[in-house]
């Protein structure tokens, strides 16, 4: 990878300030002066407000302001949140209920923003919070995903928020009709809650006649767009910056009440106000992920070769339509709909409902977790029903590398893959051929040993285009301005490194700026694992650009002509002259010329296309059936990201991924009781994945580089992710099947393994 990166494991130079204390998170930079939020939330999952009194709050010491939905629009405030809308499978619109930024009239989750106190000191607020008197009358409260009596909006008769089709149904009923084997599953996936490492927060103040609002989230122009509407601004009136970020995961990206509100009172009051979530205040109102059910099926001939795949799904969007979650989840769960694997029909149809519960969105993988997850879960189920090998079976029907590029069967165009040769490694790298003995070693001891695979495809996602810009700065450095935004991935190291691979700048002369909407005009922000791959795009451009413009001034200086002056990566050169200047070089003889324009070079460009970084996840485990306890013994995962910029990176990128979906397989679940109170809103009861579940992970590489950008990378961000859940429930399943364990869904808590385990008992006895 010479031209496009060197691909060195280069250490992240932002690592030195967040562990020294040097991180400006949002909660560490707020103005001194800043009064203090705090939030009022609904207690009850589903009621009419019979009572909102804020007169007693609003005399408590150091209150400055309480803030209910009819004062926001008593001073014009456009107080809703923006919801994505579906469109049915019969070409209609799906529901859009109203999502007040503050209750009206009725609550419809628990935590349910009602109104928002601001005072002098954060206790000041907490105190005044609770003499706000509210009552209500209880309504019934719906937690099913299923039509119900118990409507949550009257836009959505029975709480079903719409009804979404991707694919050729009559041509997977055909390939039905005609199989010599069906095989159906219903896969579970199970809620979880984000819980970034950070809460999220935000301070806004004014500043003249202009608004600053800071926000840790994962971009800032949707954020400025939402406020400056709300508040009834010139977009040039509102800065949006995003500080350092302390975890995202995709809950960070989208619109939440309470930024609105800040920036109301920020206004009202002519004076800075900060607001922090607490943590159990985040698991309640940060949107969630998964929550969905899939009947899966899948019919194949006589020669065990899948001819169609359907899915009928169930998924759960909370109380409200959020900014773009399971709605865009059904999108990106039907563009892996076939995975890896060569198949001519295809179906799914996917039903979405409203419950009272805070909103789902399509986090910590957006909707590739979901689909991978049911696809590998039903191939492991279709091999022991078929009586073959699973990992033979993948192979049978693997795309073949010959048949690239692909269309899939729902529109995705695969660009290049080799998928065989990716399975080939794992099965080396993870020593499946000494499986059986562990397996024999543990059965000995008493344990229940085994191994689980997935074969994953995933898509980037998420705006195509991005921009940035490259300043040569008075100080002899360089500044590149981003539009993405740095959640905690490292971007400002493998930036900084793919700048310098292009242009030989040293790192440490480069600045990477992000997260300010003065100084970047337009960007995509972060998710989806876009960051790199447009970022690193659209900097080729910049490059390209700043070299095409210093050539001609060059030229000049070196007496030749312009097509003579090449540039090769790091110096300038012409035959017949001894001058070869650095780019930093060239730029500070431009400024002593006068020539400014030379200092800054600015660019957008758009992907070609989609890339689809794919691999295998090889998951090893062991279960006490006397406790039901579950451990993962080895953990092996073979990737074909493209081309890397930074391998160690990448290696992080992926251990993080496969943390969260191990926490998900074992620990992980929202539990909510009949009245819809959150009863896992603590890490009291919250089963976070801790390092001692965890095993030594064992990370190659087998790329097949890209053809859809010209730096040949395909993303890693959410891949760890999106092959872990799967790995591990097949694995999971693999150890209990021979005690007679037919359906084995997470959480593999100690309590459920142990469950099945004993219903499979009975159920033989």
């Amino acid at each position: 990878m010479e031209k496009f990166g060197k691909s060195q494991p280069v250490t992240r130079v932002e690592d030195l300030r967040f562990l020294t204390g040097e991180g400006r998170y949002v909660d560490d930079i707020a103005p001194e002066n800043a009064l203090h939020g705090v939030v009022f939330r609904s207690p009850v999952a589903h009621a009419e407000i019979t009572t909102l009194d804020v007169e007693e709050a609003r005399q408590a010491p150091g209150v400055h302001l309480v803030v209910t939905l009819a004062d926001l629009e008593a001073a014009g405030v456009k107080a809703t949140l923006h919801g994505t809308v579906v469109t049915n499978i019969d070409g209609s619109k799906g529901a859009s209920p109203e999502r007040p930024v503050l209750a009206r009239d009725r609550v419809r989750f628990v935590g349910e923003p009602v109104a928002m106190v601001f005072a002098e000191t954060l206790q000041q607020a907490r105190d005044a919070a609770e003499l706000i008197e509210f009552e209500y009358d209880d309504l019934p409260v719906s937690l099913a995903l299923e039509e119900g009596p118990h409507t949550i909006h009257p836009e959505a008769p029975g709480n079903l928020a719409y009804h979404y089709g991707k694919g050729d149904a009559e041509a997977t009923d055909a390939a039905f009709a005609k199989a010599a084997h069906v095989v159906s599953l219903q896969v579970e996936d199970n809620r979880i809650i984000v819980n970034s490492l950070e809460p999220r927060g935000c301070f806004a103040e004014p500043e003249g006649e202009r608004l600053h609002v800071a926000i840790n989230g994962q971009g800032v122009w949707g954020f400025k767009q939402t406020i400056a509407r709300a508040l009834g601004l010139d977009a040039a009136s509102v800065r949006i910056t995003n500080p350092d970020v302390g975890g995202g995961f995709g809950m960070k990206a989208p619109d939440y009440p309470e930024y609105v509100v800040c920036a109301y009172a920020a206004r009202a009051l002519d004076r800075p106000v900060r607001w922090m979530a607490e943590r159990t205040e985040s698991m309640l109102s940060d949107n969630a992920g998964r929550d969905l059910t899939t009947l899966a099926e899948m019919a194949f001939d006589a020669d065990h070769r899948i001819l169609g795949y359907r899915l009928t799904t169930r998924n759960n969007l909370g109380a409200y339509n959020s900014g773009f979650g399971q709605p865009i989840q059904t999108e990106l769960f039907s563009k892996v709909l076939m995975g890896t694997y060569d198949v001519q029909a295809a179906y799914m149809s996917v039903k979405g409902f409203y419950t009272n519960t805070v909103q789902v969105d399509a986090y910590r993988g957006a909707g590739r977790p979901e689909a991978i997850y049911v696809l590998e879960r039903l191939m492991d189920r279709a091999a022991r029903e078929l009586g073959t090998d699973g990992w033979e079976l993948r192979r049978r029907n693997f795309i073949p590398a010959a048949k690239f590029p692909y269309q899939t069967v729902t529109g995705e165009l695969y660009d290049v893959g080799d998928f065989d040769r990716v399975l080939s490694h794992a099965e080396a790298s993870s020593d499946r051929a000494g499986f059986a003995a562990r397996r024999q070693e543990a059965s000995a001891r008493g344990k229940l040993r085994g191994i689980g695979l997935c074969y994953y495809i995933e898509s980037i996602l998420g705006d195509p285009s991005e921009g940035a810009k490259v300043t040569f700065d008075a100080d002899g450095g360089v500044s590149l301005y981003v539009g993405t935004q740095s959640n905690g991935q490292g971007h400002e190291t493998v930036y900084a490194h793919f700048l310098a691979d292009q242009t030989g700048i040293p790192m440490d002369r480069i600045r990477v700026v992000q997260g300010d909407s003065d100084l970047i005009a337009r960007g995509g922000g972060t998710g989806g694992s876009r960051s790199v791959t447009v970022q690193a795009n659209v900097t080729l451009t910049v490059v390209a650009r700043a070299v095409a413009a210093f050539t001609p001034f060059l030229a000049d200086m070196m007496g030749v002509e312009e097509k003579a002056v090449r540039f090769d990566n790091e110096t300038f050169r012409a035959d017949g002259s001894n001058l070869t200047p650095t780019l930093l070089e060239a730029a500070q003889i431009a400024r002593e010329a006068g020539r400014d324009d030379l200092l800054s070079h600015e660019a957008r460009d758009k992907l070609p296309g989609r890339s689809y970084p794919n691999g295998a996840h090889v998951a090893e485990v062991e279960v006490d059936p006397e406790t039901g306890e579950v451990t993962v013994e080895r953990y092996t995962v073979v990737d074909d990201f493209g081309n890397l910029i930074n391998p160690l990176l990448a290696e992080g990128q992926v251990h993080g991924g496969v943390a969260q979906g191990i926490g998900q397989a074992l620990t992980e679940h929202v539990v909510h009781d009949e009245d819809g109170q959150l009863l896992t809103a603590t890490f009291m009861d919250y089963g976070m994945p801790r390092a001692d579940i965890l095993p030594m992970f064992r990370f190659e590489t087998e790329p097949v580089p890209s053809t859809a950008n010209p730096m040949g990378m395909k993303g890693c961000g959410e891949a760890g992710t999106v092959g872990a859940m799967a790995a591990m429930g097949n694995a999971v399943q693999d150890a209990l099947w021979d005690r007679g364990v037919r359906q084995a869904d997470m959480p593999f808590t100690p309590m459920r393994v142990w469950s099945m385990l004993r219903n499979a008992s009975k159920t033989a006895a």
